[in-house]
């Protein structure tokens, strides 16, 4: 899975084993953290004889698979398939500050406001919270879903923790006190794949989801504002499979917002396109369409910088990457800025990475709900076992026929034989 996001000035990207975070304003050497020469999580035997599902562990193979920066931008965080969080410190330079074992492994990270804690949500249901002053503390037990948990967020000010699940659950509870649930957001038909708290309106919640909608809510009440279905406007047809086209098309698969709030853009795994929206806080708040943008290929991530580009990471050996700066009401691709170009070049060592994250399979495939029709299933079987009764009771009366005409043979023969003997007496 590739991942593209900011940390102050550094764009960061990760792909497969590697974190690459490349310095927009300055000429300065990339930071490549590789995983795979990592510090090795300490065994437990306890724990890591025992896999997700209780079963053999599997060894992990190092992948990364979420990564997070904080909101001053001065701190960073990855997980990987080996069940590590890493810590970073990003200011002035990159250094790693600590690497930490998870019970389980994670499917998304967010820092406080505070910057004092990192949580991580895992594919159990479980929340952790990790400690960034304390870089040695265990993570502690926050809260648990009963499904896998898929995105996680913050409020502005802390006061709440936003989880979403495979189930189409979004539960919001208080921060400091999980066990005390706030809301329950109820509405999508598939997993929620997406979370974003709108940084021009921090009281309202944007969620997306498998069953390709974004919907909107105020989360503190849980009450739906309003719902956008992505697959009715889009334009562009999906370059995906026939057996793809119905799921992979319509997830949601990341939304991000501009610093000023005034661009949100929505992204669908492995459709070529952009879908902007925009916020209407008058007498009936709701979702306002904002156009969209298509792409030269198929994203895999996209993220807005502090000026406000839209950086969009592409699913091309050609075409990796692409900057969007808004003028005159549309968006632009800008090739020709110098910011553009040293992140581009820095990248090139590392196309083979960033291929063989975009040959993977949709990470949202297995996650579809599977429908049964049991009642037809019901009736096929049903209906060939009329057919197996109908057989055997036909070749039972084909035996006993043959029986009947084999019994009444021997008793004439037997009758004939006893006419003949009692014939050759009286003689």
């Amino acid at each position: 899975m590739a991942t593209l996001d900011t940390c102050g000035e550094w764009l960061v990207t990760t792909c497969d084993k590697k974190l690459i975070a490349i310095h927009t304003k300055q000429s300065r050497e990339p930071f490549v953290f590789d995983c795979s020469t990592a510090e090795k999580k300490p065994e437990d035997k306890e724990t890591d004889n025992k896999s997700d599902g209780g079963g053999p562990e599997e060894p992990g193979n190092d992948k990364i698979l979420a990564f997070a920066a904080s909101p001053s931008g001065k701190l960073a965080a990855l997980t990987d398939d080996s069940k590590r969080l890493i810590l970073f410190s990003c200011d002035p330079s990159w250094q790693c500050i600590c690497t930490r074992s998870v019970v389980r492994r994670c499917t998304s990270l967010v820092f406080s406001q505070a910057e004092d804690q990192v949580m991580a949500a895992d594919k159990s249901g479980d929340v952790y919270s990790f400690s960034v002053t304390e870089p040695q503390k265990e993570g502690e037990l926050k809260l648990g879903h009963l499904s896998m948990l898929l995105a996680i967020a913050l409020t502005p000010n802390d006061k709440y923790i936003v989880t979403a699940d495979r189930d189409e659950k979004i539960r919001v509870s208080h921060l400091k006190s999980p066990y005390n649930i706030q809301s329950f957001c109820l509405g999508h038909l598939e997993f929620v794949s997406a979370l974003l708290i709108p940084s021009s309106h921090p009281q309202w919640l944007m969620s997306g989801s498998g069953d390709g909608t974004v919907k909107l809510w105020d989360y503190e009440s849980g009450r739906k504002l309003d719902s956008w279905n992505m697959i009715e406007h889009e334009d562009a047809p999906s370059l995906e499979t026939d057996k793809e086209k119905v799921t992979s098309k319509s997830a949601v698969s990341r939304i991000a917002s501009s610093p000023d709030g005034h661009h949100i853009a929505v992204q669908c795994e492995r459709v070529p396109t952009l879908q902007f929206l925009g916020l209407d806080q008058g007498e009936k708040e709701k979702l306002v369409p904002c156009g969209g943008m298509t792409l030269p290929h198929c994203p895999l991530d996209m993220t807005f910088d502090r000026q406000g580009r839209l950086w969009v990471l592409l699913d091309s050996s050609d075409t990796l990457l692409q900057m969007y700066t808004h003028t005159q009401d549309q968006w632009k691709c800008d090739a020709k800025s110098p910011e553009f170009n040293r992140v581009a070049e820095a990248l090139k060592p590392h196309l083979e990475a960033f291929q063989a994250s975009a040959r993977a399979q949709s990470r949202f495939l297995h996650l579809y709900k599977v429908n049964f029709d049991n009642m037809a299933s019901y009736m096929q079987r049903k209906q060939q076992r009329l057919e197996q009764q109908k057989s055997d009771s036909g070749k039972k009366r084909t035996a006993g026929d043959v029986q009947k005409a084999a019994n009444r043979a021997a008793s004439k023969k037997a009758r004939e034989d006893k006419s003949e003997a009692v014939s050759q007496t009286e003689s």
